[in-house]
Formats: C-alpha cells, sequence, structure tokens
C-alpha cells in the first residue's frame, strides 16, 4: 500500500471520529481574586466540530492527490 493511502484513510477516519465523538477538555477560568483569597471555575469544553471538519478535509485531499499522481 502507497504511504499517501494509508495516511489519508487514517485522516478520515480520525475526521469522521473527532465530527461524531468530540472529546472534552479542561478550561479554568479565574473568577474572583482577592489578596490571597481566589476562586476558579473549572469547564470541561468539547473540541469544536471545525477541528473534524478541517483533519476530514485533509484527510479527503491527500486522498485525492495521491489519486492523481498515480496516473
Amino acid at each position: 500500500m502507497k504511504p499517501s493511502l494509508i495516511v489519508s484513510l487514517v485522516l478520515i477516519a480520525g475526521g469522521i471520529f473527532l465530527i461524531l465523538h468530540p472529546p472534552h477538555y479542561v478550561s479554568r477560568q479565574s473568577v474572583f481574586k482577592l489578596g490571597t483569597l481566589h476562586a476558579s471555575v473549572r469547564q470541561e469544553r468539547p473540541l469544536p466540530s471545525w477541528v473534524g471538519g478541517t483533519v476530514l478535509g485533509i484527510g479527503l485531499g491527500v486522498l485525492s492527490l495521491g489519486l492523481l499522481k498515480k496516473r
């Protein structure tokens, strides 16, 4: 198998997975600070959906370039 085909299939599968099941990351934000006393908020946020779409698009681009280069 060609390396470009393997890379494109991995990117396409990863992009589809990121769109369907986006992972979460932790965001911490300071909301109150007075001297040594401080309060912060910890939120779990999903990865934006455009990340999965970008990975999917790159995978499709690599696949199409690999197929065109074959000719």
